[in-house]
């Protein structure tokens, strides 16, 4: 029997007839309601979707056949990627497909808000000839500030390099060769917030980004300063911004994203300096042409064929290999969400090395697991195991792959190591007899421990009360300790205690414990 897909957005009627061509049936239901799409979704191996569609708990719960999720475009907020992984659910996007045209957004709202465009627009249009209303400033000579300079940002710093304007850009994953290449200068978050005349915005929305754009950064800016978002919502605190405007400090705004979308009420909508779209950013032909193929293209091969590309929450990996890459895959990418987590300067280079059995294995798709994993924490869920070697390349990170032969009491083992301008880190893993991945070394101390879903990383000095201090305070939380441990340097030198706890600790928590004696860093990790 043939594959059955629902396409339940939007997709080009050459998407359609990909998915024919190919042997699979193709039912196109666009704007059902989520009773509907419930009721239905249990008669579908694959689902296409835009944005529109949520695929939530309840669909996934009814989803009985369902194998694969495919998302036309980047972002897959409205889909429940966890619950489709806990079923076996593969989904997949199209990460690169609307990169130009979102970048001419950009540009397009950069022009509009420098020289009012909109609202000398509706002025003339009214009859009303208000030429001296609209005094506009131009781009040439001007500082662009790009927070964020992969993909898209990268090709928004090139438009703006060819219409003379200076380019600086903030970036933790931008080395300085990939900078010089680009033209831009790398900067640090202050400075460009204080030196730019536009900042324009093209990171992941992650916690580390939430309200980059707020109000303390913006009484940083330059008075007069023009704010650009193509991205995401959140990325800018939208009271703080609509305050900033009112008083003339920031003279004007251009967004594409919101906090709440469909955007129909914001505080920022009626300000005279505000220019707003409705989530245009891959609204062109050409980009929705390109993901919706691709999209069609990357199912029916999975459908067909079993091969996956573009998986958010699977490698590449062929059927044969599956059996004994896939718990390498989960270690690879747990040992890299362990390092990612804990890095919070500029990464300079990434060394990987498989030791032992892991070396003789394809180790490609274990390195692009590894590298999702230290690069989704800071990026976002747009970096997936397949495109993470081409977000790692984008920034000129340097990726070093060493095999050897088998070291240590272990048959096999890898071994990542995170390379900064003020540290190299370490964390190495293994697979045992059971299949199950496990922990055997963090920053070259000795100790073995299983990964869980919340967990508490401490180093400390290795000194007398912190151990007592640290379970007396997880019992006043309430907080219940599955798994207690602890590794040292040296007697009385740095100490490392991993803890596994049953629930995530809240910043309150947190607080407390980096206040305890003797603690030195303490993070929040989440697997």
């Amino acid at each position: 029997m043939a594959p059955r897909v629902l396409i339940s957005d939007e997709l080009s009627p050459a998407a359609v007839a990909i998915f024919k061509e190919r042997g699979v049936e193709a039912d196109v239901k666009v704007g059902l309601a989520k009773e509907e799409l419930e009721k239905i979704i249990g008669d579908y191996d694959g689902l296409a979707v835009r944005s529109a569609t949520k695929v939530t708990e309840k669909v996934l719960a009814a989803a009985t056949k369902l194998k694969v999720i495919g998302r036309a475009g980047i972002g897959v907020d409205n889909i429940d990627t966890k619950g489709a992984t806990a079923k076996g659910v593969i989904v997949m996007n199209t990460p690169f497909g609307n990169s130009i045209t979102t970048a001419e957004h950009a540009i397009s709202l950069m022009f509009a808000l420098a020289r009012q465009i909109p609202a000398a627009d509706m002025s003339t249009q009214a009859g009303k000839w208000e030429k001296s209303k609209f005094m506009g400033v131009e781009l040439f000579g001007k500082t662009l500030g790009v927070i964020g300079c992969g993909n898209i940002g990268s090709i928004v710093a090139d438009r703006a390099i060819g219409l003379k304007m200076r380019v600086i850009a903030f970036d933790p994953f931008l080395e300085p060769e990939r900078a010089v290449k680009l033209g831009v200068e790398k900067v640090e978050l202050d400075e460009l917030i204080r030196r730019a005349d536009f900042i324009t915005l093209h990171t992941p929305l992650t916690d580390k980004t939430k309200g980059i754009i707020g109000a303390a950064n913006i009484a940083r800016m330059k008075k007069g300063v023009r704010i650009i978002n193509c991205a995401r919502g959140g990325l800018v605190d939208e009271k703080a911004l609509a305050e900033a405007l009112k008083s003339g400090h920031v003279a004007g705004a251009a967004l594409d994203v919101f906090e709440v979308e469909p955007a129909k009420q914001n505080v920022l909508f009626g300000l005279p300096n505000v220019v707003c779209t409705p989530h245009l950013g891959a609204a062109t032909m050409e980009a929705q042409e390109n993901v919706a193929l691709q999209v069609a293209e990357q199912m029916a091969d999975y459908l067909l064929k079993g091969a996956i590309t573009n998986a958010i929450n699977f490698p590449n990996i062929t059927a044969e290999e599956a059996p004994r890459l896939t718990p390498y895959v989960k270690l690879a990418q747990q040992i890299g969400a362990f390092a990612g987590q804990l890095t919070e300067t500029a990464i300079k280079g990434i060394r990987i090395e498989y030791a032992g059995e892991v070396a003789a294995l394809n180790t490609k798709p274990l390195t692009a697991a590894a590298l999702c994993g230290v690069l989704r924490p800071i990026l976002g869920d747009g970096v997936n195991m397949v495109s993470s070697t081409v977000w790692a390349k984008d920034r000129g990170l340097i990726v070093e792959e060493v095999t050897r032969r088998q070291e240590g009491a272990f048959g096999g083992y890898l071994k990542l190591t995170v390379h900064t301008d003020d540290y190299d880190r370490s964390i190495a893993g293994t697979v045992f007899s059971d299949g199950r991945p496990r922990i055997i070394q963090v920053r070259d101390i000795d100790m073995e421990f299983e990964l869980t879903p919340d967990m508490l990383f401490i180093r400390n000095i290795d000194k007398p009360g912190f151990v007592g201090a640290f379970g007396m305070l997880a019992g006043e939380e309430g907080l219940n300790i599955a798994t207690f441990n602890m590794g040292r340097e040296k007697p009385g030198g740095d100490a490392i205690c991993v803890v596994a706890l049953d629930a995530q600790v809240s910043d309150a928590f947190l607080a407390k414990v980096k206040a305890l004696p003797h603690v030195l860093r303490a993070n929040r990790l989440h697997f």
